[in-house]
């Protein structure tokens, strides 16, 4: 890639992400973080990254399963047969990333809006089906913390089923 063509590919993200008016903050040329809003997960950071041959992106869903390991992993896999531009990965300590590439020259504001759409309906969608699977015993514990000491059960609604 030439330099034009990356300040080409960074003036292309830049405009894409003012028109889709997502909150961003470009640290440098070619390096932008994206927060995208969300419900399960109360907001999603998502990396973009101009590299030589494509636009890399990659956003933090959660930190390593403590438990049901076998399971996590199974729905990930499963999961990734159904994603776009993006797929489940772990890093070096296990915690859980999507990440993806798009080809410098398929970079528009059309093509950001569907991958960006896709990460943040996956880290949002699955992130419940995720703790549950790797960290229901900590929900457990932190249900039943809460219930002794009269703490608001709010947040933990989603996961009433694990605690009959």
């Amino acid at each position: 890639m030439s330099t034009e063509d990356g300040r080409a590919v960074d003036a292309t993200v830049t405009a894409a992400l003012a028109e889709l008016e997502v909150d961003h903050h470009r640290r440098e040329p070619g390096q932008f973080i994206v927060t995208l809003p969300g419900t399960n997960r109360l907001q999603t950071h998502c990396w973009l990254l101009v590299r030589e041959h494509a636009l890399f992106v990659q956003a933090f869903v959660c930190r390593r399963p403590d438990e049901g390991h076998e399971g996590v992993y199974r729905f990930m896999l499963q999961r990734n047969a159904r994603l776009y531009g993006v797929h489940y990965a772990l890093d070096r300590v296990g915690d859980i990333h999507l990440i993806g590439r798009v080809g410098l020259h398929a970079v528009t504001a059309a093509e950001l809006d569907r991958v960006l759409g896709q990460v943040l309906e996956a880290a949002d969608g699955d992130f419940n089906t995720l703790l549950e699977l790797g960290f229901a015993a900590s929900i457990r514990r932190e249900y039943a913390w809460r219930q002794e000491r009269g703490e608001s059960l709010a947040n933990l609604r989603a996961f009433e089923h694990l605690f009959s």
